[in-house]
């Protein structure tokens, strides 16, 4: 006797999940994350509006997801460590400053800065997932270069790294001035300059 076991409705397909995630991206820089609904989503994505309000709880959280995916979910385990700090962190913020300046990716970013600041659950998912582990890669690769005496013994690493990626987010985040290569570097020199250890 043959037993037929019903489909669990909580299960994502896979398929289904990345079309969600993709037309989120997509209409978001269509049509700006205030405009953007669940119902335009769905539309997008070929899919039922009750299929996404079963497997995301908000606008909010949907877009997160489709963020990350975007990102890559925190694939980056390590940052660059060729025993040059100032060449390894002019490569890693050369990279982030490619990614600030696509298009897709800056319309993605800044929609997610603005549900962060509205809901402080969002915020706190953020950090645990996204901000906090990053913080803890970057502050691995400074805390070899502070054993190798390449900083100050007595720097402290959570500031370090706003000295050397704050002013990034901060240029690109108020558009003050245009996002260059040139910039970033001369930020990676000024930051080590005052991190590095005191000649007595």
């Amino acid at each position: 006797m043959s037993t037929t076991v019903a489909p669990d409705p909580t299960r994502r397909n896979d398929g289904v999940r990345r079309a969600i995630l993709s037309a989120a991206i997509d209409q978001v820089g269509e049509v700006g994350y205030a405009k953007l609904t669940i119902e335009r989503i769905a539309k997008s994505a070929g899919v039922g509006k009750q299929t996404i309000y079963r497997w995301w709880p908000s606008k909010g959280a949907l877009f997160f997801d489709a963020f990350l995916d975007l990102a890559g979910d925190g694939e980056a385990t390590a940052l660059p460590d060729t025993g040059d700090l100032a060449a390894d962190l002019k490569l890693v913020l050369d990279a982030t400053i490619d990614e600030l300046n696509n298009p897709r990716f800056d319309q993605a970013m800044r929609a997610l800065h603005t549900e962060i600041v509205l809901d402080p659950a969002l915020a706190a998912e953020y950090a645990t997932r996204l901000d906090n582990p990053m913080r803890d890669i970057k502050k691995a690769r400074l805390r070899t270069a502070q054993e190798a005496g390449q900083l100050a013994e007595d720097v402290d690493l959570e500031v370090a790294v706003d000295l050397v990626w704050g002013p990034i987010l901060n240029r690109w985040l108020h558009r003050t001035a245009p996002l260059t290569s040139e910039y970033a570097h001369q930020v990676v020199d000024t930051a080590l300059r005052g991190l590095a250890p005191r000649v007595s």
